[in-house]
């Protein structure tokens, strides 16, 4: 790739993602790789810049991750962050102690304002803390440059080698000033020119696919999520007529999407695609019947997916490459590499051992939500497309509480339809990243026209969220949910009660199961 980049070289920290998020955010390109990445691999890559994350383990710990010393040597300019930073110091010289006293959360760190890392930063500001290791004494020809009262070697540098460390975390939004020090980093230590855009991202995937998949035929996994929709056109505008969209409707989709899913990419679509629809509804739900747990729910509907495309590439013949809308936090929260698996998703964590294609291609892997948005302005699909609410690829599945029937299908389908509409037509859909209903495996009492009821709950779900790996609940107004509720009870035959969920993420997922 020819443009500047950066490189993060993950150590299984949660927050390592938002690193490469807050590098773009300043217009320079950024990949997160893992920990053990060869040297020979990162001269050919010739990084402007690497920055080594933070991470659950103790770096004198006999199995934890370790990098080459000789990556200090290259020439490149190293940020370390949280374990990162203690692995600096630790290969390099000086002394990690477990710390007297751990630091945790929002702490008022002193700067020393000379550093370049630093400028325009304020001598006082507020990072956050998360380390019950630290740096005792920084290496020979460090200084530090940064302390806390119980925390001497808050940060350390030593410019002369281009060599830069912080204790704290300045990707996530509780260190105040964190985006200018990235941007230090970035502009001013690495001599980046912040000149990529996403319009160089789809360019260049557009040439590496092109190059990849030469005269092969490839088949798109297609749910008309905004991912997946973003995948497609760019694989239709990389390779054409080579590429065919398998559009399989599960039975887990919102209500009516299958219809309208097939009105945009099918025959009558603005797409020029070879479009097939699956309609697979009762082999789903056969192959899910009396299952509860949400792992396994998830992964036999990775599995189905994956055969029913495999049934429909022979079909087609000679099929290479299997085209999937993953993205980023997708691979985080199925704990590829060091990080812990939080939930299989079904396009990465969720796939079966065995897999009867060539290669899965996954051009948004590295992609965050609002980035995939972009892209796919770059490639001139429509604004409500794009803007198109995200959808699981398990769909209904992990929103319907244990086993998933027909019958629940239906009322979470109605009972979402319902919620939706009421916030559309209430207005309050702007800056919400996703709105939904749930069924949950609750039933209860309740009186309906003088006579008892023992129905299901339904649980309705709003989150404000950038990057959908951290989320607040929306505060949705009391009226908009008492006529969502009123209209659900009323309408939705199975349901006498309706729950607000008001849980941020983390703790919670965004999504039920």
């Amino acid at each position: 790739m020819s443009q500047e980049m950066i490189i993060v070289l993950d150590f299984g920290g949660q927050y390592n993602q938002l690193i490469a998020r807050r590098v773009r955010e300043c217009n320079v390109y950024c990949e997160v790789h893992p920990y053990n990445l060869s040297l020979d691999k990162i001269k050919e890559m010739n990084p402007k810049g690497i920055i080594f994350t933070g991470g659950p383990d103790v770096v004198y710990d006999e199995d934890s991750p370790l990098c080459p010393k000789e990556i200090f040597e290259l020439g490149i300019p190293v940020l370390g962050i949280c374990y990162g930073s203690q692995l600096m110091a630790y290969l390099l010289g000086g002394k990690v102690e477990k710390a007297p006293v751990s630091e945790y959360g929002k702490t008022e760190v002193t700067l020393d304002k000379s550093s370049k890392l630093f400028k325009k930063v304020n001598r006082k500001t507020i990072c956050w803390m998360s380390h019950t290791v630290y740096i005792k004494e920084a290496p020979e020809g460090f200084s530090v440059t940064a302390n806390t009262p119980v925390c001497p070697v808050a940060a350390m540098e030593n410019p002369d080698k281009n060599l830069y460390a912080v204790q704290f975390h300045p990707e996530v939004v509780h260190t105040v000033e964190g985006m200018k020090m990235l941007q230090n980093f970035v502009m001013n230590i690495c001599g980046c020119s912040g000149s990529w855009k996403m319009d160089s991202f789809v360019e260049t995937t557009i040439e590496e696919i092109r190059q990849k998949v030469g005269t092969g035929k490839v088949l798109c996994a297609l749910s008309g999520g905004v991912d997946s929709s973003v995948a497609a056109v760019m694989l239709a505008k990389a390779v054409g007529k080579q590429l065919t969209c398998v559009f399989v409707d599960h039975g887990l989709l919102r209500k009516n999407e299958g219809d309208e899913v097939e009105a945009v990419f099918g025959p009558e679509g603005p797409y020029d695609l070879n479009f097939i629809r699956v309609n697979a509804q009762e082999r789903f739900y056969n192959k899910l019947a009396g299952v509860t747990e949400p792992e396994a729910k998830r992964k036999i509907i990775g599995e189905e997916f994956i055969r029913v495309f495999e049934e429909e590439a022979k079909k087609i013949g000679a099929v290479d490459f299997l085209v999937q809308g993953t993205i980023y936090p997708d691979v985080i929260e199925s704990g590829l590499g060091k990080s812990a698996t939080i939930k299989s998703h079904h396009n990465v964590g969720g796939l079966p051992d065995y897999v009867d294609f060539k290669e899965i291609v996954e051009p948004l892997r590295l992609l965050f939500k609002d980035e995939v948005r972009k892209a796919g302005r770059e490639l001139g699909i429509p604004e409500y497309l794009v803007n198109r609410q995200p959808f699981p690829g398990p769909g209904l599945g992990i929103r319907i509480i244990g086993e998933v029937t027909a019958e629940k299908v239906r009322i979470v389908q109605d009972a979402d339809f319902i919620y939706r509409e009421e916030i559309a037509n209430a207005g309050v859909d702007t800056g919400l990243g996703q709105y939904f209903a749930a069924l949950t495996n609750m039933r209860s009492v309740g009186v309906m026209g003088d006579e008892r009821t023992y129905d299901y709950a339904i649980a309705l779900r709003a989150v404000c969220t950038s990057d959908f790996m951290t989320a607040d609940a929306a505060q949705i107004p009391w009226e908009v949910l008492g006529k969502a509720a009123n209209r659900i009870v009323n309408e939705v035959k199975g349901v006498n009660r309706v729950l607000y969920d008001c849980t941020s993420k983390p703790p919670a997922t965004i999504e039920f199961e």
